[in-house]
């Protein structure tokens, strides 16, 4: 079971920008398809963005599309969240996910990845 370590949040005004990191402790990090899922209070996790093994494909929700920017360095076994432009409903915990399989498909769900960590807490004040 790889183990992931977010970091980054913290409480910020609406418009201001946070970048969250996530360092996993595996050797194989470069192999898997990595994401970034959040839960606001009361409602369900959710999807929010996802990054090819390779780095060479992102992709987003809509609702952070322009705003929100993931990338990684395979070298550090780090995936990272640029946040700009924040809103208050951006306000959640954030999560690091790992594709269950190597080289994945690219298939964005939760049943198709691991969460290792305990999230970090981003809020948004407007």
């Amino acid at each position: 079971q790889v183990q992931l370590v977010e970091s980054g949040g913290g409480l910020v005004q609406a418009g201001e920008s946070l970048r969250l990191s996530c360092v996993a402790s595996t050797r194989t990090f470069s192999r898997y398809n990595m994401a970034w899922f959040r839960q606001a209070p009361e409602k369900e996790r959710e999807f929010v963005a996802g990054i090819s093994w390779s780095g060479g494909n992102t992709y987003y929700t809509d609702s952070v599309k322009g705003r929100f920017t993931i990338s990684r360095d395979n070298a550090k076994s780090t995936v990272y969240l640029q946040m700009n432009s924040l809103k208050p409903e951006d306000t959640a915990v954030y999560y690091c996910a790992r594709d269950l399989r190597m080289f994945g498909s690219g298939t964005w769900t939760e049943s198709n990845f691991a969460y290792g960590g305990q999230g970090t807490q981003v809020t948004v004040s407007s």
